[in-house]
């Protein structure tokens, strides 16, 4: 027997001694006394209450019958109760009917409210003073769905947050599969696009330009490693998610890109046939993780569409650090939004969830001249001086 389960036992015998110390020791004490007693003894009995509820209730049904009846042979006063004396053993059965409401099912705690409703009634009934029973029955009463009442409103508020626990686990199930599909799509669509674009270059000048198609072919590989070692950290994150695993250890694991990757990226879509110009404004400074990943994936999934579908020659990056937001741009000379506004894709949808969970904007669509424009505008936390000095 565990600790908790030794001392709910020992509680339990302590209320039949306290009872019989109530019912034996003190014969002629008034019954107010008695039922006072009765109240507060009942609190050695919730260990029982948690481990086995019926039993508390069966035992605390005998304890309030012991002290309402009293000894046999003591007299007026031990034979029959006074209303206090009744109102409060009674009350104290009330306690443990009202916690039964809360914690069991609807069949037990429906049986324990019949069950004490009808000991309490024959117990006013057989010992209450003529003229008081119907009072003192319906107190009784309004005593017990008062007890009913406060134990349903228990249930209902514990089953409410264990609803709103369950959704909270599943919303961030949901998130964190969104922003893991976001992720690989990011990464695969990206570098497959990549690799389509020179394994074409390849097909066409392999017989005529062998050096054009090795080149391409060296692309194609070291494209296609770096995507398999993204993913294989990637599943090594996910498979390690629910283990204690540090987060230190975790983000050596999956080292997230940043702006200053941004010319590693140009210069794999150089390679694919699209030359890319980079421009950088404002002080460049360091701005939070999540802001800076999102703007790498949007300028890199704006770089997967124009390779894949824009059939742009050119393009142009900014990256504009500013006092307030940091904005990303993204225009080339393409076809425009016919080439990017693809019925089926996720991309434009991905650029528009990390927006919007930056608490930022998001501007895409055809240029006036021509091809298409991506711009993102994502805002940058006030440092804590200048929060203050706004004060």
């Amino acid at each position: 027997m565990t600790r908790t389960g030794a001392s709910a036992w020992a509680g339990g015998v302590c209320y039949v001694l306290m009872v019989a110390l109530l019912v034996g020791a003190a014969p002629r004490a008034s019954g107010a006394v008695h039922g006072v007693g009765a109240l507060l003894a009942v609190s050695l009995l919730a260990g029982v209450v948690r481990r086995r509820p019926h039993l508390a209730l069966g035992m605390a049904l005998f304890g309030a019958a012991a002290v309402v009846v009293g000894p046999p042979g003591s007299g007026e006063q031990s034979g029959t109760a006074s209303y206090q004396g009744q109102f409060l053993s009674c009350l104290a059965v009330d306690l443990v009917v009202g916690f039964l409401v809360a914690t069991c099912a609807r069949r037990a705690w429906i049986t324990a409210v019949a069950v004490s409703g009808a000991v309490q009634l024959l117990l006013i009934g057989g010992f209450a003073h003529g003229d008081d029973v119907a009072v003192n029955g319906l107190v009784a009463v309004l005593a017990m769905a008062a007890s009913c009442m406060a134990g349903l409103l228990s249930r209902e508020r514990r089953e409410h947050a264990t609803a709103l626990r369950t959704q909270e686990v599943a919303e961030a199930v949901t998130a964190e599969r969104l922003r893991i599909a976001r992720e690989l799509h990011d990464m695969v669509a990206h570098s497959i696009g990549v690799i389509a674009i020179q394994a074409g270059v390849g097909s066409r000048v392999i017989e005529t330009q062998p050096a054009e198609a090795r080149e391409a072919l060296r692309a194609i590989e070291t494209t296609s490693r770096e995507t398999l070692s993204g993913l294989r950290r990637t599943l090594v994150s996910l498979r390690r998610a629910g283990s204690a695993t540090s987060s230190a250890e975790q983000s050596s694991l999956v080292p997230s890109p940043g702006l200053a990757d941004v010319e590693q990226l140009t210069a794999a879509i150089v390679g694919a046939g699209v030359r890319v110009d980079v421009c950088r404004s404002g002080e460049r400074r360091p701005v939070p993780a999540d802001i800076e990943l999102s703007a790498y994936r949007i300028v890199q999934e704006a770089l997967t569409n124009v390779v894949r579908h824009a059939g742009a020659g050119h393009c142009r990056v900014v990256v504009d650090y500013g006092d307030e937001a940091l904005s990303v741009e993204v225009v080339d000379d393409g076809r425009g939004a016919s080439a990017h506004g693809v019925p089926h894709g996720f991309g434009i949808i991905g650029m528009r969830e990390r927006v919007g969970l930056l608490g930022g904007e998001l501007s895409t669509g055809p240029r006036p001249g021509g091809g298409f424009r991506v711009a993102a505008r994502l805002p940058l936390p006030v440092p804590a001086g200048v929060r203050g000095e706004a004060r």
